[in-house]
Formats: C-alpha cells, structure tokens, sequence
C-alpha cells in the first residue's frame, strides 16, 4: 500500500474569500491516515494530545490540529510539519515568523466535527457546536447574553429555542475568536439581530467601541447536529464569498 502523501495541492485564496473546512474526527480510522496526522504535529502537540483521557478527545485533537496545518499548505508552499504557532495574551494561536504568508486561521471542533477557517490580511472566528447535546443550554442566555437577544430567543415556541440559542452561541463565539480576545468580552455587550433571509447583523453596546459595518457573518448547518458561524472582519460594503468545503485530510475533498 503507498504511503499517504503529505503535500495537499496548493489552491487559490482570492482576499475576498474565506475558506471553511469541515471534517468529521470520529469517522476517520484508518490507522495510515490517524498516523500520517500524528507525524505532522510538533511534539509539543503530540504531548497535549497524549494527555487527554477519552480516546475520543485525543482523536478530536490529532485530526483537527493535523486539518489546521494542512489547510495552511494548501495556500502557500509550507509543509504541514513546518508550520509554527503563537498565542497572543488570550491564548489566540497566529502563524508564526515575519516573513510568513498573510494567512489568518481559526479552529473549532466539537464531538462529531472540526472546522478550519482560512482568510488572507482579515481577522476570521469560526465556531462550530454540536446543537443536539445535553445538558443546560438555553438558560445560559438568561445569564450571558444581551437583553434583546433574550427577549427574541424567549418569544420563540419553545421547541425553537434550542436551536435559535445555538444561532446566538456560534455567532457570538465566532466574533469573539475573531477579535482574538475571547471571553475577555462580556457577551451582553454586544447582540445579534437575525431576520430570515438576511445575514446576521450585530449591535454594540457603546463600551465595547466596535462599528457593525466593519463585520460580516455567515451562518451554516454542515450536519442535521451541528451549528457553525463564521465572523469576518471586513466591510459590509465589500462583497466576500464563504467557501464551504468538507474533507477527510490527506484521502478526499468535496
């Protein structure tokens, strides 16, 4: 059997594109492939893969870290073992070296999926959540989302609820990624409207000092389980296609 090749084919990023990539941890076994992944991580991370406890978070972990640096080489002429990474004070991971292409990425994983996005010169947050687990979730807006969006989210039915809270999550998570800051923002200072058939638009509250016009997000459903939201810095007044591509790393793409 041929080794698996480690050398994805480089592909176009036009700057007003962002790319998604979806995968599905858990259903990848092959031993080739899980392998393959394994020898692409720097062995700082194979050490934190090998801490966790449950296989299937070990398995999250190799298959999204090894999709992040293959997604990368897909855009510039950079092995995936060759990437490096820092955090910023909030723990938010970048390319590392100056003289490294102007690639932006984001990574969420969740149990049954990982996302990657990728943009060039523009802040990207991607989230993706497993909208169908247990456990208490809708009364978390109570507590940690704006006023309005409480307002919206309990004049829905309430079979509707747990979905629209996941609507509001993913957004809320995929801006704060984007900014790098993480939960360092308070999450009620800032709220999503969502109207059908009209993209997602946010509001500020004035001590967060942020202007809506210089955000755009997108919205989907890479399964019957899962939410996703992608938040991109750049204008509203500037067209941007959003890419989203599913892939089992290092076998196929569609």
């Amino acid at each position: 059997m041929p080794p698996v090749s480690s050398e994805p084919p480089l592909m176009p990023l036009p700057p007003d594109e962002v790319h998604v990539w979806i995968t599905e941890p858990e259903q990848i076994e092959e031993p080739r492939l899980l392998e393959a992944y394994l020898r692409l991580l720097s062995p700082e991370e194979r050490e934190k893969q090998r801490r966790f406890h449950f296989e299937r978070h070990r398995r999250q972990y190799l298959v999204s870290h090894a999709l992040v640096r293959l997604t990368l080489s897909r855009y510039a002429p950079v092995g995936p073992e060759a990437w490096s990474f820092v955090t910023n004070a909030y723990g938010c991971p970048a390319v590392a070296g100056e003289g490294s292409p102007r690639l932006r990425f984001n990574l969420s994983h969740t149990d049954g999926m990982a996302i990657v996005a990728v943009a060039r010169d523009v802040d990207v947050g991607v989230d993706v959540e497993d909208a169908l687990r247990a456990g208490e979730t809708v009364g978390l807006a109570d507590r940690f989302f704006a006023p309005s969006e409480v307002t919206a989210l309990r004049a829905l039915e309430v079979e509707r609820q747990q979905e629209r809270f996941f609507e509001y999550w993913t957004l809320k998570e995929a801006y704060i990624k984007a900014r790098g800051m993480g939960l360092s923002l308070p999450l009620e200072q800032f709220a999503f409207g969502l109207e059908p058939g009209q993209p997602p638009r946010i509001s500020f509250d004035p001590r967060l000092r942020d202007d809506p016009e210089a955000w755009q997000f997108f919205q989907h459903r890479p399964s019957l389980r899962h939410q996703a939201a992608l938040a991109v810095r750049r204008p509203r007044s500037q067209p941007l296609q959003v890419r989203w591509l599913r892939t089992v790393p290092l076998s196929t793409d569609t």
